[in-house]
């Protein structure tokens, strides 16, 4: 089970962390992804860490602004996200998998197999 949690209102420019908790399990089996979605739109890749926290890869549209990192003797994934944009501004999920070939597809929502419940993100212009 994962829980996302951080998100708010913020004005452009500003700063947020997302945490996403394991309450089941260890963490630290999967590799794991982070995701918007904005009203009417569907839901996009943002960025993702190798189970060992080795590697990550992230969107174009949040290069150089979020970090994804994660802590596996705590069980969490945390997405910071500086510079905040009013495009930004979404519902934003973590998700798991323990898929031996992730790195090739981890842009793709149907490649993990356990998703948190979302936190609101909201950046005022």
């Amino acid at each position: 089970q994962l829980q996302a949690s951080g998100g708010g209102l913020v004005q452009a420019g500003g700063s947020l962390r997302l945490s996403c908790a394991a309450y089941e399990g260890n963490c630290y089996r999967y590799s794991m992804g982070w995701f918007r979605q904005a009203p009417g739109k569907e839901r996009d890749f943002v960025a993702a860490i190798s189970w060992s926290g080795s590697s990550t890869y992230y969107a174009d549209s949040v290069k150089g602004r979020f970090t994804v990192s994660r802590d596996n003797a705590k069980n969490t994934v945390y997405l910071q996200m500086n510079n905040l944009k009013p495009e930004d501004s979404a519902v934003y999920y973590c998700a798991a998998t323990g898929r031996a070939d992730w790195a090739n597809v981890k842009t793709d929502i149907y490649t993990y197999a356990y998703w948190g419940q979302g936190t609101q993100v909201t950046v005022s212009s």
